[in-house]
């Protein structure tokens, strides 16, 4: 379940806006006290409680755009909870409604195995203490009165990272959250969010370094047919940019190397899965970590594109874009050399744009950007797009091989077929893994949701030329740096 409330996303990209514009100014340390004062300047709350609590709120989310965190101490995540925004949602997961007819039958105490029920003078009661979620009284009550709450934090995490402490207040555990990011936009007060690093993305940019962005594959139809790689170009520029690159030169990249990877396995008789998706990497190794050894050493296409720019200069400084959370894990946890510098969300690139007043303009023939990744190296972002990549670089390999493979597309198939991986009863020989339904496309910072650009995306795949991958890559030096994360 996703939360459309327009209000949250306004209050968070305006903190967003004011933490970049004060940065550009260089005047964040003095202006972010003022910013909760000149959001929410009172005297009657607008969302919440009070000012007081309203006020906190964006305190901690200041902190966040820092690249900080809430609460008094840094549990690591990229993913936190403020947990002045949390209203503590009910903490029974089933509860009695009016539709109860008090009757003789008491199905539901009898369905009971925890003496949790109890009758009461016009309806039947259930002590959230002793009640063990099992919904087995739900099941027996002939009216339908038993209904099930769903927390929506909790019931969007695919891993059940999300608990609440003793004053309902939710907390992350960090031991099993894969930093997928799908509480995020489930909470309908606004009360997790994510790290960012545009103040430091910032300096970077005012302090003179060469600032390169890695543009995702998702990000072709996110804004619309007529929003191209030319127009992130020119607007990127305008913000102070050094440069500007396809991540799907490094999609070619890693499909390459994971093709031998496969062929190798394949020959074998071993096992793999891919290694694309950072969220379904923190899957396999916090949930299934026996199975660790079975991710592909291949490393993703944001971090193969970013070994290749450091190879040409060193002192480059990457960012990658697009609208992914767990990208962030990437980097901050899984600290694989060579990797991008930074992860921004389209939210916080467009933030950004915003504090320096410029905006994506319709491509024209004026704005020409050379191709750099194939038309696979473009698909990477959708469900299979990974998969018909390695499967094509084999083809290029020649090698005579009918490798059979199980399109994991979200985290429930991506849960089941590591499931069925591990008791050795799936009979297909790897695993392409995508914990967000429909691929990085539809990705928790997505800009249109739920695959709505899809069309436009479309299009615009369709334009682009259909080379090999293996011929794309005699434009790169393949032989300068490892594509491998050991």
């Amino acid at each position: 379940m996703v939360t459309n409330d327009q209000t949250i996303i306004k209050v968070k990209h305006n903190v967003l806006y004011e933490v970049a514009k004060a940065a550009f100014e260089g005047t964040l340390e003095e202006e972010k006290n003022k910013i909760p004062y000149r959001m929410i300047p009172g005297p009657k709350a607008r969302y919440r409680c009070c000012i007081y609590k309203e006020r906190e709120v964006i305190r901690e989310r200041i902190n966040l755009a820092e690249g900080g965190h809430t609460g008094p101490e840094d549990n690591g995540l990229v993913v936190q909870v403020i947990e002045p925004a949390c209203e503590g949602c009910p903490i029974s997961s089933y509860v009695v409604t009016d539709n109860c007819q008090n009757c003789m039958g008491k199905a539901c105490i009898n369905a009971c195995n925890f003496g949790a029920i109890t009758p009461g003078r016009y309806r039947s009661h259930i002590d959230a203490q002793k009640c063990k979620e099992c919904g087995k009284c739900a099941q027996a009550c002939p009216y339908n009165a038993i209904a099930q709450l769903k927390r929506p934090c909790k019931f969007s995490c695919p891993v059940n990272a999300v608990a609440y402490d003793e004053n309902g207040i939710s907390q992350i555990d960090e031991e099993k959250c894969i930093r997928c990011g799908k509480c995020i936009h489930s909470c309908p007060f606004g009360a997790i969010g994510s790290k960012t690093s545009i103040v430091q993305v910032i300096d970077a940019i005012k302090s003179g370094k060469k600032v390169i962005a890695m543009y995702a594959p998702a990000t072709e139809g996110q804004f619309g047919e007529n929003i191209t790689a030319n127009s992130w170009k020119v607007a990127l520029e305008k913000l102070g940019f050094a440069g500007f690159i396809e991540a799907a030169a490094g999609a070619d990249m890693t499909a390459a190397s994971e093709a031998e990877e496969w062929v190798e396995a394949y020959k074998e008789g071993k096992q793999k899965v891919t290694s694309c998706c950072p969220a379904f990497v923190n899957m396999v190794r916090r949930h299934f970590p026996d199975m660790a050894d079975m991710i592909s050493t291949t490393i993703s296409p944001m971090c193969a594109t970013s070994r290749m720019l450091k190879a040409i200069d060193p002192d480059v400084v990457t960012v990658f874009i697009g609208p992914c959370i767990a990208k962030k894990s990437e980097v901050a946890d899984q600290k694989i050399e060579g990797n991008a510098d930074y992860v921004l969300t389209y939210s916080e690139i467009r933030a950004i744009m915003r504090a320096k007043g410029v905006e994506l303009e319709a491509d024209t023939e004026a704005y020409e950007v050379s191709q750099k990744g194939s038309v696979y190296g473009k698909r990477f972002a959708a469900s299979g797009g990974v998969t018909a990549a390695v499967v094509q670089s084999i083809k290029e390999m020649n090698e005579d091989i009918d490798v059979k493979v199980c399109k994991a597309n979200g985290a429930a198939e991506c849960k089941k077929f590591l499931m069925m991986m591990k008791a050795g009863k799936l009979p297909e020989h790897f695993i392409e893994g995508m914990v967000c339904d429909g691929g990085c496309v539809n990705g928790p910072s997505a800009f249109t949701g739920e695959m709505g650009s899809r069309k436009d995306r479309e299009a615009l795949l369709a334009k682009a030329d259909d080379r090999e991958i293996h011929a794309n890559l005699k434009n790169f030096d393949m032989d300068s740096f490892s594509m491998h994360r050991h």
